[in-house]
C-alpha cells in the first residue's frame, strides 16, 4: 500500500516523481462473436493514482473492469495488476484488488458483521486479523450503528457502504469501483465521495461513473472510452487545453455593455465576445486565439476608457464539455471518434 502523501491539488498529479505502474492493460480485446465489446484497449495507471473511467452506456467500461479484476478473460491482449497477469497469475492478482460492482453482491439475510466475516473467511484471512479488520472497516465506512443490523434492512446508501467495506476488508492495493454512488440520496452521495477520496490517499483507485462532477472532485486523471476504444487519457485540465482550440476569458466590468463589447472586439487576438448584463455590471466571455494571453491588453483597454474592472479569469472547458466533444458530434448527436491517447 502507498505510504503518506504530500498535499495535492485535485485533478493534477500528486507529485512529479515517476511512480511504478500498478495496472497495465495492453491491447485488450473482448469479442462476442463478431461484436467487439472492447478493441485493443491499452492504458497504464500508476500506484497511488485515482483515475476516472468514463464512457457512454455500452462503451466498454464494465467489460474492461471485469477483465482487469479477473472476472472474465480477454479474447486477446494482457492485463496486469502489480505485475501479476490477471489470467496467468489470477490468484495473486486478485489478492491485490478490491472490487465494488455496480450491483453490490450482498446477502440480505446476514447481519453486517456476519457478512463481512463470511467474506473474510472466503478470502482465507487469519481469524484474529479478520476480527480486527472488520472493526476497522466498519469504523471507516461509518457502519458502527448498523454492526448487528441485517443487510436487507439497510438503505441503498448503507448497502453501498457495506459493499465498500467488503472491497477493502483484505487491505487491497487497488480498488475498482463501478458506479459507487448510483441510486443513493444526495447526503449519502457526498459522504460516499468523501470516503472514496480518503481511501484514495492509500490506494490506487479506478472509478467508473456517469456523474462527471464526481470525477472532477475525486480523480487525478480520466480515461474516456467510446465504442470499445480509449479516445482520451489525461488530466481534465490538459484535455481542455488540447481540445478547446481557443483560450477563454471571463471579464466582469462596470460600464455600458454594448460599448465595452465594441472595444473588446477590437483588441488583436480576440475572436468573439458575448456578455450578460446585471445593471451596470456586465460579465463578458471572450474567446481568444489559441495560446494568446491577453489579460494585460484587456485590462488596459477597460481602464483607459474609465470603466471599472471588477474581475478577470481564464476559463477551461468543463469535464462535461470534454466528454461530449469526444463522444458526440454537435450536428447529429451521433457517437464519433474524435480524440486519441497521449
Amino acid at each position: 500500500m502507498a505510504g503518506s502523501r504530500q498535499p495535492r491539488t485535485r485533478g493534477a498529479p500528486r507529485d512529479a516523481t515517476p511512480r511504478e505502474p500498478m495496472i497495465v492493460a495492453a491491447q485488450l480485446t473482448k469479442a462476442y462473436g463478431n461484436f467487439h465489446a472492447i478493441d485493443e484497449v491499452s492504458f497504464q495507471i500508476e500506484k497511488g493514482q485515482t483515475v476516472g473511467f468514463l464512457g457512454p452506456n455500452g462503451a466498454g467500461k464494465t467489460t474492461t473492469m471485469r477483465i482487469i479484476t479477473g472476472f472474465v478473460p480477454p479474447t486477446s491482449g494482457t492485463a496486469t495488476i502489480g505485475g501479476y497477469d490477471v489470467v496467468e497469475n489470477s490468484r495473486e492478482a486478485r489478492k491485490l484488488v478490491g472490487y465494488l460492482p455496480e450491483t453490490v453482491p450482498l446477502y440480505t439475510d446476514m447481519s453486517v458483521k456476519s457478512y463481512l466475516n463470511f467474506v473474510g473467511t472466503l478470502r482465507a484471512m487469519n481469524s484474529r486479523h479478520l476480527r480486527n479488520r472488520i472493526d476497522d472497516v466498519v469504523d471507516v465506512c461509518g457502519l458502527n450503528d448498523y454492526y448487528h443490523s441485517y443487510v436487507g434492512r439497510l438503505s441503498k446508501g448503507y448497502r453501498q457502504r457495506v459493499g465498500i467495506a467488503q472491497a477493502i476488508l483484505h487491505e487491497p492495493q487497488v480498488l475498482i469501483l463501478d458506479e459507487p454512488t448510483i441510486g443513493i440520496d444526495p447526503i449519502q452521495v457526498v459522504e460516499t465521495r468523501q470516503l472514496i477520496k480518503d481511501l484514495g490517499e492509500e490506494n490506487t483507485i479506478v472509478l467508473s461513473t456517469h456523474i462527471l462532477p464526481e470525477v472532477s472532485m475525486i480523480c487525478d486523471r480520466v480515461l474516456i472510452i467510446h465504442e470499445g476504444q480509449i479516445v482520451a487519457e489525461d488530466t481534465p485540465r490538459s484535455l481542455a487545453e488540447r481540445l478547446q482550440g481557443v483560450e477563454r476569458l471571463s471579464v466582469e466590468v462596470q460600464g455600458p455593455g454594448d460599448q465595452v463589447a465594441s472595444v473588446l472586439r477590437k483588441v488583436p487576438g480576440v475572436m468573439n465576445v458575448s456578455y450578460s448584463e446585471e445593471g451596470d455590471r456586465n460579465t463578458f466571455r471572450l474567446q481568444l486565439r489559441r495560446g494568446a494571453d491577453l489579460r494585460d491588453e484587456i485590462s488596459r483597454a477597460i481602464i483607459e476608457n474609465g470603466w471599472g474592472l471588477l474581475g478577470l479569469q481564464l476559463e477551461s472547458m468543463s469535464l462535461e464539455e470534454i466528454f461530449l466533444k469526444l463522444t458526440t458530434t454537435e450536428d447529429t448527436g451521433e457517437a464519433t471518434y474524435q480524440g486519441g491517447n497521449n
